[in-house]
């Protein structure tokens, strides 16, 4: 789930972080810079594991900064395809399930991944299982906030940064989608590894 990944970037320190240690105020900033950001094909920046190695740090003209080379390790989120991980229901739509961990929340379960049978729910706006049993079917509600196991079947990476001023005029009835840059799509585990507390019961 969680991995260390090198990295290289060139730290920006101003004047008046000098007084700190060089390895103190360059943490600061990559962690400014980095945690809780998603990282493009890397994943979601966690913080700082070390600095491997540091290169001569320059000031150039018409900027007090120094700037330095720095080498280093980052906790990045970054889960490998069929990994079993538990979140939580944060809600559900037509789209399939939408999954939380809590510190990360673009986990989609399709429709098609789902425990089958499975329909929606228009009034509760819940997806439900078809639980066969002797006695019949059972309408098992996948309600919000239930702990829940999912395998991590891909993942889904958007490019978010700028693309500059559009020349074409913007529509007025489009409202424009904010995508996520990270997403996780998953399937429900086998029975006996999916909504834990119908199996704990």
């Amino acid at each position: 789930m969680f991995v260390l990944v090198d990295m290289v970037d060139t730290v920006r320190i101003p004047p008046w972080d000098f007084h700190k240690q060089l390895n103190d105020a360059i943490s600061e900033e990559l962690n400014k810079k980095l945690a809780n950001k998603v990282v493009y094909n890397v994943g979601l920046c966690i913080c700082l594991y070390d600095i491997t190695k540091l290169e001569d740090s320059y000031i150039f003209p018409g900027d007090g900064a120094s700037h330095t080379k720095v080498h280093f390790r980052y906790v990045v989120f970054h889960p490998f395809l069929d990994e079993i991980l538990i979140g939580k229901i944060k809600y559900c739509s037509q789209e399939g399930v939408h999954v939380t961990m809590g510190f990360f929340d673009d986990i989609l379960i399709p429709p098609e991944s789902l425990q089958q049978p499975a329909k929606f729910d228009e009034a509760e706006q819940v997806w439900l299982w078809e639980y066969e049993t002797d006695e019949g079917a059972h309408d098992l509600y996948m309600d919000q906030g239930e702990e829940i196991r999912f395998r991590v079947t891909d993942e889904v990476f958007v490019d978010t940064s700028p693309t500059g001023p559009s020349t074409a005029p913007p529509a007025e009835d489009s409202i424009e989608k904010k995508e996520a840059p990270y997403t996780l799509i998953g399937s429900i585990c086998e029975p006996g590894l999916g909504l834990l507390s119908w199996w704990n019961s």
